[in-house]
């Protein structure tokens, strides 16, 4: 009975309140602007099951724990620029810090932009 109370206390959160597994700002560069999201020069954002990109958005929904390995399959729903798609993303944390983002044939290495309140 327990289980089932916290089960209905969570899913009357709102998504945006559950923290994920890779939320924080990245930079896509050594020379990336941390406080600039979504543009060129700018760092990327990973906020309550959405990924913020440049000029674009993606709500990542159906994870997928992969076994063995820190890292999670993603169904990404996408749009930005008048255009919208959907395909699968691998997110795995490095294991020297930030994540790797995993898209049928392409990998990409982000950092974690230090936090402001530091």
């Amino acid at each position: 009975m327990r289980s089932l109370a916290l089960s209905i206390g969570l899913a009357a959160l709102p998504l945006a309140a559950l923290a994920g597994p890779y939320d924080g700002v990245y930079r896509q560069a050594a020379n990336a602007d941390c406080g600039l999201v979504g543009v060129d020069g700018g760092a990327l954002k990973i906020e309550g099951g959405i990924f913020y990109g440049v000029e674009m958005q993606c709500r990542m929904s159906r994870p997928v724990d992969v076994v063995n390995m820190d890292a999670t399959l993603y169904t990404m729903d996408c749009s930005g620029e008048g255009q919208s798609w959907t395909e699968r993303a691998m997110l795995l944390n490095a294991a020297e810090g930030g994540i790797y983002m995993i898209w049928n044939g392409y990998v990409f290495r982000y950092l974690r932009c230090p936090d402001p309140a530091d």
